[in-house]
Protein backbone atom coordinates (compact mmCIF):
# COMPACT_ATOMS: atom_id res chain seq x y z
CA UNK A 1 0.00 0.00 0.00
CA UNK A 2 2.03 2.66 -1.34
CA UNK A 3 0.13 6.05 -1.16
CA UNK A 4 -3.04 7.99 0.27
CA UNK A 5 -4.85 10.85 -1.46
CA UNK A 6 -8.29 13.04 -1.43
CA UNK A 7 -10.16 12.73 -4.53
CA UNK A 8 -12.93 14.52 -5.53
CA UNK A 9 -16.17 12.56 -6.38
CA UNK A 10 -17.38 14.73 -8.63
CA UNK A 11 -17.38 13.39 -12.73
CA UNK A 12 -16.47 16.98 -13.69
CA UNK A 13 -13.59 17.44 -11.65
CA UNK A 14 -12.03 14.28 -9.98
CA UNK A 15 -9.06 16.03 -8.91
CA UNK A 16 -6.25 14.64 -6.32
CA UNK A 17 -5.57 16.76 -3.65
CA UNK A 18 -2.57 16.70 -0.52
CA UNK A 19 -4.10 14.44 2.22
CA UNK A 20 -2.07 16.64 4.59
CA UNK A 21 -5.04 19.29 4.15
CA UNK A 22 -7.67 19.50 6.55
CA UNK A 23 -9.91 18.95 3.26
CA UNK A 24 -13.92 18.57 4.10
CA UNK A 25 -14.60 19.53 0.29
CA UNK A 26 -12.69 19.71 -3.19
CA UNK A 27 -10.38 22.95 -3.07
CA UNK A 28 -12.09 23.75 -6.47
CA UNK A 29 -15.42 22.52 -7.11
CA UNK A 30 -16.42 22.24 -3.68
CA UNK A 31 -17.24 18.61 -4.23
CA UNK A 32 -17.03 15.89 -1.43
CA UNK A 33 -13.76 13.94 -0.95
CA UNK A 34 -13.41 10.41 -1.39
CA UNK A 35 -10.05 9.19 0.75
CA UNK A 36 -7.82 7.21 -1.60
CA UNK A 37 -5.19 4.46 -1.97
CA UNK A 38 -2.99 3.24 -4.04
CA UNK A 39 -3.21 -0.40 -3.08
CA UNK A 40 -0.16 -2.58 -3.53
CA UNK A 41 -0.54 -6.44 -4.41
CA UNK A 42 -3.29 -8.34 -2.30
CA UNK A 43 -3.19 -11.94 -1.48
CA UNK A 44 -6.96 -12.06 -0.52
CA UNK A 45 -6.29 -15.49 1.62
CA UNK A 46 -3.42 -14.18 3.16
CA UNK A 47 -4.91 -11.14 3.99
CA UNK A 48 -7.99 -13.01 5.27
CA UNK A 49 -5.73 -15.06 7.82
CA UNK A 50 -3.93 -11.99 8.92
CA UNK A 51 -7.28 -10.63 9.73
CA UNK A 52 -8.12 -13.89 11.99
CA UNK A 53 -5.00 -14.58 13.84
CA UNK A 54 -5.54 -10.76 15.08
CA UNK A 55 -8.47 -11.51 16.62
CA UNK A 56 -6.10 -13.94 19.37
CA UNK A 57 -3.96 -11.09 19.89
CA UNK A 58 -3.48 -8.82 23.20
CA UNK A 59 -2.63 -5.63 21.29
CA UNK A 60 -5.40 -2.74 22.16
CA UNK A 61 -5.43 -2.15 18.54
CA UNK A 62 -5.55 -5.67 17.37
CA UNK A 63 -8.88 -5.15 19.29
CA UNK A 64 -10.06 -3.00 17.36
CA UNK A 65 -12.66 -4.05 14.85
CA UNK A 66 -11.36 -1.23 12.63
CA UNK A 67 -7.77 -1.31 13.30
CA UNK A 68 -7.69 -4.87 13.21
CA UNK A 69 -8.18 -4.37 9.47
CA UNK A 70 -5.60 -1.60 8.58
CA UNK A 71 -4.49 -2.44 5.43
CA UNK A 72 -7.88 -1.19 4.34
CA UNK A 73 -7.06 1.73 6.19
CA UNK A 74 -4.00 2.71 5.91
CA UNK A 75 -3.69 6.58 6.04
CA UNK A 76 -2.34 6.45 9.86
CA UNK A 77 1.62 6.98 9.29
CA UNK A 78 3.25 4.16 10.87
CA UNK A 79 3.93 4.77 14.66
CA UNK A 80 1.20 7.61 15.04
CA UNK A 81 -1.06 7.04 17.91
CA UNK A 82 -4.18 5.41 18.12
CA UNK A 83 -7.14 6.72 19.49
CA UNK A 84 -9.41 3.47 20.31
CA UNK A 85 -11.95 2.14 22.55
CA UNK A 86 -12.11 -1.26 21.37
CA UNK A 87 -14.93 -0.27 19.06
CA UNK A 88 -16.24 -2.75 16.56
CA UNK A 89 -16.68 -6.54 17.30
CA UNK A 90 -20.34 -6.30 16.96
CA UNK A 91 -22.60 -8.95 17.05
CA UNK A 92 -24.37 -10.92 13.70
CA UNK A 93 -27.51 -12.04 15.22
CA UNK A 94 -30.19 -14.31 13.40
CA UNK A 95 -33.59 -12.71 13.82
CA UNK A 96 -36.27 -15.98 12.59
CA UNK A 97 -39.33 -14.10 14.13
CA UNK A 98 -38.59 -11.05 12.15
CA UNK A 99 -37.55 -12.78 9.13
CA UNK A 100 -40.84 -14.20 8.69
CA UNK A 101 -42.89 -11.22 9.31
CA UNK A 102 -40.53 -9.20 6.47
CA UNK A 103 -40.87 -12.07 3.85
CA UNK A 104 -40.56 -14.51 4.90
CA UNK A 105 -36.59 -14.16 4.49
CA UNK A 106 -33.33 -15.22 6.11
CA UNK A 107 -32.94 -12.49 7.97
CA UNK A 108 -29.98 -11.43 10.38
CA UNK A 109 -29.32 -8.05 11.89
CA UNK A 110 -25.66 -6.89 12.67
CA UNK A 111 -26.02 -4.49 15.78
CA UNK A 112 -23.70 -1.70 16.12
CA UNK A 113 -25.33 -0.50 18.78
CA UNK A 114 -22.90 -2.99 20.65
CA UNK A 115 -20.17 -0.26 20.59
CA UNK A 116 -19.13 1.33 23.30
CA UNK A 117 -21.12 4.50 22.99
CA UNK A 118 -23.84 2.57 21.93
CA UNK A 119 -23.77 3.64 18.04
CA UNK A 120 -22.33 2.66 14.92
CA UNK A 121 -20.65 6.55 14.93
CA UNK A 122 -17.71 4.50 17.22
CA UNK A 123 -15.73 2.61 14.39
CA UNK A 124 -15.93 6.28 12.53
CA UNK A 125 -14.61 8.25 15.26
CA UNK A 126 -11.82 5.91 16.11
CA UNK A 127 -10.47 6.89 12.57
CA UNK A 128 -11.55 10.29 12.82
CA UNK A 129 -10.29 11.27 16.17
CA UNK A 130 -6.96 9.44 15.62
CA UNK A 131 -6.96 12.04 12.25
CA UNK A 132 -7.28 14.87 14.33
CA UNK A 133 -4.61 14.17 16.56
CA UNK A 134 -2.03 13.59 13.66
CA UNK A 135 -3.19 16.92 13.05
CA UNK A 136 -2.55 18.51 16.27
CA UNK A 137 -6.19 19.50 16.79
CA UNK A 138 -6.95 21.12 20.30
CA UNK A 139 -10.96 21.18 19.82
CA UNK A 140 -12.88 18.81 17.68
CA UNK A 141 -16.34 19.86 16.59
CA UNK A 142 -19.86 18.21 15.08
CA UNK A 143 -23.36 18.82 14.68
CA UNK A 144 -25.69 16.52 15.72
CA UNK A 145 -29.30 14.62 16.19
CA UNK A 146 -26.97 12.84 19.24
CA UNK A 147 -25.02 9.96 18.55
CA UNK A 148 -21.92 11.42 16.67
CA UNK A 149 -22.41 13.78 19.57
CA UNK A 150 -21.97 11.07 22.22
CA UNK A 151 -19.20 9.78 20.42
CA UNK A 152 -16.91 12.57 19.80
CA UNK A 153 -17.43 13.43 23.24
CA UNK A 154 -16.00 10.03 24.41
CA UNK A 155 -13.35 10.09 21.97
CA UNK A 156 -11.95 13.53 22.40
CA UNK A 157 -11.77 12.83 26.52
CA UNK A 158 -9.90 9.55 25.37
CA UNK A 159 -7.33 11.28 23.14
CA UNK A 160 -7.24 14.22 25.53
CA UNK A 161 -8.23 16.72 23.43
CA UNK A 162 -11.64 19.10 23.44
CA UNK A 163 -15.29 18.60 22.35
CA UNK A 164 -17.73 21.07 21.09
CA UNK A 165 -21.21 20.01 19.12
CA UNK A 166 -24.01 21.67 18.18
CA UNK A 167 -27.54 20.08 18.80
CA UNK A 168 -30.97 21.42 17.87
CA UNK A 169 -32.65 22.63 20.60
CA UNK A 170 -35.23 20.36 22.79
CA UNK A 171 -34.51 17.83 19.46
CA UNK A 172 -31.89 15.38 20.78
CA UNK A 173 -32.72 12.31 23.02
CA UNK A 174 -31.95 13.11 26.94
CA UNK A 175 -29.95 9.98 26.91
CA UNK A 176 -28.17 11.03 24.20
CA UNK A 177 -27.07 14.37 25.50
CA UNK A 178 -26.36 12.90 29.11
CA UNK A 179 -23.95 10.72 27.51
CA UNK A 180 -21.85 13.71 26.14
CA UNK A 181 -21.92 16.14 29.14
CA UNK A 182 -20.81 13.50 30.87
CA UNK A 183 -17.69 12.73 28.69
CA UNK A 184 -17.30 16.46 29.34
CA UNK A 185 -18.28 18.10 25.81
CA UNK A 186 -19.36 21.84 25.66
CA UNK A 187 -22.93 21.40 24.14
CA UNK A 188 -24.77 24.90 21.93
CA UNK A 189 -28.18 24.18 21.63
CA UNK A 190 -28.99 26.03 18.45
CA UNK A 191 -31.69 25.93 16.03
CA UNK A 192 -34.88 23.24 15.70
CA UNK A 193 -33.05 20.63 13.43
CA UNK A 194 -29.81 19.26 12.86
CA UNK A 195 -29.33 21.01 9.33
CA UNK A 196 -29.53 24.41 10.80
CA UNK A 197 -27.35 23.17 13.64
CA UNK A 198 -24.71 21.89 10.83
CA UNK A 199 -25.02 25.29 9.22
CA UNK A 200 -24.17 27.74 11.62
CA UNK A 201 -21.35 25.18 12.86
CA UNK A 202 -20.04 25.20 9.01
CA UNK A 203 -19.59 29.23 9.43
CA UNK A 204 -17.97 28.79 12.85
CA UNK A 205 -15.55 26.66 12.13
CA UNK A 206 -13.03 28.32 9.97
CA UNK A 207 -12.87 30.95 12.52
CA UNK A 208 -12.75 28.97 15.80
CA UNK A 209 -10.29 26.11 13.96
CA UNK A 210 -12.14 23.75 14.65
CA UNK A 211 -11.51 19.73 13.39
CA UNK A 212 -14.94 18.98 11.85
CA UNK A 213 -15.98 15.46 12.76
CA UNK A 214 -19.45 15.04 10.70
CA UNK A 215 -19.64 12.45 7.74
CA UNK A 216 -18.29 14.95 5.38
CA UNK A 217 -15.18 14.29 6.73
CA UNK A 218 -13.79 11.65 4.91
CA UNK A 219 -11.46 10.24 7.05
CA UNK A 220 -14.27 9.48 8.91
CA UNK A 221 -16.31 7.17 6.54
CA UNK A 222 -12.95 5.43 5.92
CA UNK A 223 -13.47 3.33 9.68
CA UNK A 224 -16.97 3.50 9.24
CA UNK A 225 -16.21 1.01 5.99
CA UNK A 226 -15.02 -1.45 8.24
CA UNK A 227 -18.16 -2.78 9.44
CA UNK A 228 -17.96 -4.36 5.45
CA UNK A 229 -15.42 -7.19 6.20
CA UNK A 230 -16.16 -7.70 9.89
CA UNK A 231 -19.45 -8.21 8.74
CA UNK A 232 -18.69 -10.90 5.65
CA UNK A 233 -15.79 -12.20 8.45
CA UNK A 234 -18.57 -13.31 10.39
CA UNK A 235 -20.70 -14.79 7.58
CA UNK A 236 -17.32 -16.87 6.58
CA UNK A 237 -17.05 -14.39 3.63
CA UNK A 238 -20.17 -15.17 1.81
CA UNK A 239 -21.96 -12.13 0.65
CA UNK A 240 -25.38 -11.59 1.81
CA UNK A 241 -27.95 -11.16 -1.13
CA UNK A 242 -28.87 -7.62 0.08
CA UNK A 243 -27.35 -5.46 3.52
CA UNK A 244 -30.36 -2.99 4.59
CA UNK A 245 -29.03 0.28 6.52
CA UNK A 246 -31.12 3.42 7.96
CA UNK A 247 -30.43 6.60 5.53
CA UNK A 248 -29.83 9.95 7.52
CA UNK A 249 -27.29 11.91 6.58
CA UNK A 250 -26.00 9.11 4.46
CA UNK A 251 -22.21 8.74 5.56
CA UNK A 252 -23.26 5.07 6.91
CA UNK A 253 -24.61 3.30 3.44
CA UNK A 254 -21.73 5.68 1.58
CA UNK A 255 -19.06 3.99 3.87
CA UNK A 256 -20.78 0.41 3.33
CA UNK A 257 -20.65 1.27 -0.37
CA UNK A 258 -17.52 2.25 -0.33
CA UNK A 259 -15.93 -0.76 1.40
CA UNK A 260 -17.95 -3.12 -0.63
CA UNK A 261 -16.34 -1.56 -3.50
CA UNK A 262 -12.83 -1.86 -2.19
CA UNK A 263 -13.13 -5.33 -1.06
CA UNK A 264 -14.65 -6.18 -4.58
CA UNK A 265 -11.38 -4.21 -6.40
CA UNK A 266 -9.04 -6.51 -4.08
CA UNK A 267 -10.56 -9.55 -4.79
CA UNK A 268 -11.99 -10.27 -1.17
CA UNK A 269 -15.44 -10.50 -2.53
CA UNK A 270 -16.52 -12.28 -5.55
CA UNK A 271 -20.29 -10.29 -5.11
CA UNK A 272 -21.45 -7.04 -3.96
CA UNK A 273 -24.75 -7.41 -2.08
CA UNK A 274 -27.58 -5.60 -3.23
CA UNK A 275 -27.67 -1.66 -1.01
CA UNK A 276 -30.92 -0.98 0.77
CA UNK A 277 -31.11 2.90 2.00
CA UNK A 278 -34.32 2.90 3.89
CA UNK A 279 -35.17 6.46 5.36
CA UNK A 280 -38.13 7.78 7.55
CA UNK A 281 -41.17 9.28 5.61
CA UNK A 282 -40.98 12.75 7.21
CA UNK A 283 -37.28 12.49 6.85
CA UNK A 284 -36.75 11.51 3.34
CA UNK A 285 -34.76 14.13 0.96
CA UNK A 286 -32.81 10.77 -0.18
CA UNK A 287 -35.71 8.64 -1.18
CA UNK A 288 -38.39 11.74 -2.90
CA UNK A 289 -35.05 12.93 -4.68
CA UNK A 290 -34.43 9.30 -6.83
CA UNK A 291 -38.42 8.77 -6.63
CA UNK A 292 -38.59 11.56 -9.28
CA UNK A 293 -35.55 11.03 -11.20
CA UNK A 294 -34.54 14.64 -10.03
CA UNK A 295 -30.79 16.19 -10.47
CA UNK A 296 -30.22 17.57 -7.25
CA UNK A 297 -31.37 16.85 -3.83
CA UNK A 298 -34.97 17.48 -2.86
CA UNK A 299 -34.07 18.91 0.54
CA UNK A 300 -37.04 18.99 3.55
CA UNK A 301 -36.44 21.87 5.16
CA UNK A 302 -38.33 20.90 8.34
CA UNK A 303 -38.10 16.98 8.90
CA UNK A 304 -40.15 15.28 10.93
CA UNK A 305 -40.06 11.69 12.36
CA UNK A 306 -40.36 9.80 15.69
CA UNK A 307 -36.75 8.18 14.82
CA UNK A 308 -34.70 11.70 15.42
CA UNK A 309 -31.48 9.92 14.66
CA UNK A 310 -32.32 10.33 10.74
CA UNK A 311 -34.33 13.28 11.34
CA UNK A 312 -32.44 15.46 8.61
CA UNK A 313 -33.84 16.98 5.58
CA UNK A 314 -30.22 17.53 3.66
CA UNK A 315 -27.95 14.87 3.76
CA UNK A 316 -24.53 15.74 3.27
CA UNK A 317 -23.70 12.54 1.58
CA UNK A 318 -26.59 11.97 -0.63
CA UNK A 319 -23.80 12.37 -3.67
CA UNK A 320 -21.80 9.47 -2.16
CA UNK A 321 -24.89 7.51 -1.46
CA UNK A 322 -26.53 7.49 -4.95
CA UNK A 323 -23.11 6.39 -5.87
CA UNK A 324 -22.54 3.17 -3.33
CA UNK A 325 -26.20 2.37 -4.72
CA UNK A 326 -25.31 2.72 -8.34
CA UNK A 327 -22.40 0.59 -7.23
CA UNK A 328 -24.32 -1.94 -5.72
CA UNK A 329 -27.62 -2.17 -7.36
CA UNK A 330 -29.65 -1.00 -4.63
CA UNK A 331 -32.27 0.54 -4.10
CA UNK A 332 -34.03 3.02 -1.37
CA UNK A 333 -37.22 2.78 0.47
CA UNK A 334 -39.30 5.27 2.98
CA UNK A 335 -41.26 4.01 5.44
CA UNK A 336 -43.84 5.64 7.97
CA UNK A 337 -43.58 5.97 12.09
CA UNK A 338 -45.90 3.70 12.47
CA UNK A 339 -44.33 1.04 10.08
CA UNK A 340 -40.85 1.60 11.94
CA UNK A 341 -42.79 1.36 15.19
CA UNK A 342 -43.75 -2.33 14.48
CA UNK A 343 -40.94 -3.16 13.01
CA UNK A 344 -38.72 -2.35 16.46
CA UNK A 345 -41.84 -4.08 18.58
CA UNK A 346 -41.02 -7.17 16.01
CA UNK A 347 -37.42 -7.12 16.90
CA UNK A 348 -37.80 -7.29 20.45
CA UNK A 349 -39.86 -10.20 20.05
CA UNK A 350 -36.57 -11.99 19.05
CA UNK A 351 -34.43 -10.81 21.93
CA UNK A 352 -32.58 -8.11 19.61
CA UNK A 353 -33.64 -4.19 20.88
CA UNK A 354 -33.03 -0.85 18.65
CA UNK A 355 -33.30 2.65 18.87
CA UNK A 356 -36.13 3.40 16.20
CA UNK A 357 -34.00 4.89 13.13
CA UNK A 358 -32.32 1.37 13.40
CA UNK A 359 -36.17 -0.37 13.18
CA UNK A 360 -36.22 1.16 9.80
CA UNK A 361 -34.13 -1.33 7.62
CA UNK A 362 -36.98 -3.62 9.00
CA UNK A 363 -39.54 -2.07 7.74
CA UNK A 364 -38.05 -1.51 4.60
CA UNK A 365 -37.38 -4.63 4.47
CA UNK A 366 -41.07 -5.97 4.42
CA UNK A 367 -42.46 -3.36 2.58
CA UNK A 368 -40.11 -4.13 -0.57
CA UNK A 369 -40.53 -7.97 -0.33
CA UNK A 370 -44.39 -7.33 -0.42
CA UNK A 371 -43.86 -4.90 -3.37
CA UNK A 372 -42.48 -7.62 -4.76
CA UNK A 373 -38.83 -5.52 -5.33
CA UNK A 374 -36.71 -8.03 -2.53
CA UNK A 375 -37.47 -11.69 -3.51
CA UNK A 376 -38.90 -14.31 -0.53
CA UNK A 377 -36.03 -16.38 0.96
CA UNK A 378 -33.52 -13.90 0.15
CA UNK A 379 -30.30 -13.29 2.44
CA UNK A 380 -30.87 -10.02 4.17
CA UNK A 381 -28.66 -8.66 7.17
CA UNK A 382 -30.03 -5.51 8.53
CA UNK A 383 -27.41 -3.08 10.41
CA UNK A 384 -29.20 -1.90 13.31
CA UNK A 385 -27.44 1.51 14.45
CA UNK A 386 -28.26 2.40 17.84
CA UNK A 387 -28.79 0.91 21.34
CA UNK A 388 -32.35 1.34 22.31
CA UNK A 389 -31.44 3.01 25.53
CA UNK A 390 -30.33 5.77 23.30
CA UNK A 391 -34.31 6.92 23.09
CA UNK A 392 -35.83 5.64 26.08
CA UNK A 393 -38.30 8.36 25.84
CA UNK A 394 -39.85 6.66 22.75
CA UNK A 395 -40.16 3.35 24.44
CA UNK A 396 -41.88 4.95 27.32
CA UNK A 397 -44.31 6.50 25.28
CA UNK A 398 -45.14 3.73 23.37
CA UNK A 399 -45.40 1.09 25.93
CA UNK A 400 -47.73 4.09 28.21
CA UNK A 401 -51.61 3.89 28.02
CA UNK A 402 -53.62 1.04 26.32
CA UNK A 403 -50.90 -0.47 25.27
CA UNK A 404 -49.30 -1.10 28.55
CA UNK A 405 -52.51 -2.51 30.09
CA UNK A 406 -51.31 -5.83 31.15
CA UNK A 407 -47.57 -5.12 30.74
CA UNK A 408 -47.51 -2.58 33.64
CA UNK A 409 -48.76 -2.95 37.39
CA UNK A 410 -49.43 -0.81 40.31
CA UNK A 411 -50.01 -2.43 43.80
CA UNK A 412 -50.53 -1.60 47.27
CA UNK A 413 -47.69 -2.47 49.01
CA UNK A 414 -49.19 -5.34 50.61
CA UNK A 415 -49.74 -9.10 50.13
CA UNK A 416 -53.11 -10.03 49.38
CA UNK A 417 -53.01 -6.72 47.33
CA UNK A 418 -50.29 -8.53 45.12
CA UNK A 419 -51.82 -11.64 45.38
CA UNK A 420 -54.72 -10.35 43.74
CA UNK A 421 -53.04 -8.54 40.95
CA UNK A 422 -50.94 -11.23 39.95
CA UNK A 423 -53.70 -13.76 39.74
CA UNK A 424 -55.42 -11.45 37.74
CA UNK A 425 -52.44 -10.41 35.29
CA UNK A 426 -51.25 -14.12 34.95
CA UNK A 427 -54.05 -15.79 34.87
CA UNK A 428 -54.65 -14.80 30.85
CA UNK A 429 -51.15 -15.97 30.36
Amino acid sequence: MSCTYLQCIEESCGRRQDPAADLHSCAFCGGLLDVKYDFGPVEPLNLRQTWRQRRLSDDPIDRSGVWRFRELVPFVDPGARIITLSEGFTPLVGTPRAGEWAGPVNLTVKHQGANLTGSFKDIGMTACITRAVARGARWVACASTGNTSSSMAAYAARAGIKALLFVPLNQISAPKLAQALDFGALVVEVGNNFDAAFRLLLEVAPELGLYLVNSINPFRIEGQKTIVPEMLEQRGWRSPDYIAVPGGNLGNSSAIGKGLHELKDLGLIEKIPRLVIVQAAGASPFWETLRTGANELLAIEDPHTEASAIRIGHPANWKKAKRALEWAGGFCESVTDEEISKAKEVLAHDGVACEPASATTLAGVRKLVQAGKIEKGADIVCVLTGHQLKDTEYILRHRAGEKARGQRIQVEPELNSLRRELQRALGGR
